[in-house]
């Protein structure tokens, strides 16, 4: 049985200098929720992404790569398997490679975000 507790501690201090900069909304045992400050037309803040404890695994969700899906040119087979629809990211165990790539991409869609003026 993996340690999901280790893959989602990992997978927060991936997300963990960007989330800094943002709103966060949760950061617990169950996870880390991330809002930007800009509210959209539906008076809610815009979703920047998360890390959220499942039954079987971890799951990366990074907004950016939803709005601006040319963001995820480039990126490795290795990490482009690990995705469910459009911008999550699927993780039963810790790997380091891939965990760092998608830091790599997490500050892209960071930046991302900053030239559309979300945060």
């Amino acid at each position: 049985m993996p340690d999901l507790g280790a893959v989602l501690e990992e997978l927060k201090s991936v997300m963990a200098p960007v989330a800094a900069k943002l709103d966060v909304k949760q950061d617990d045992d169950n996870g880390l929720y991330v809002d930007t400050r800009f509210v959209q037309q539906n008076k809610k803040p815009m979703y920047f992404g998360g890390v959220m404890l499942k039954k079987s695994f971890v799951s990366y969700h990074l907004m950016p790569v939803y709005v601006r899906p040319e963001l995820l040119a480039g990126i490795s087979p290795e990490l482009k398997k690990r995705m469910q629809g459009k911008s999550c990211f699927n993780f039963s165990e810790i790997d380091e490679s891939l965990f760092k790539e998608l830091a790599a991409l997490t500050k892209k869609g960071y930046q991302s975000y900053k030239e559309q003026g979300f945060v």
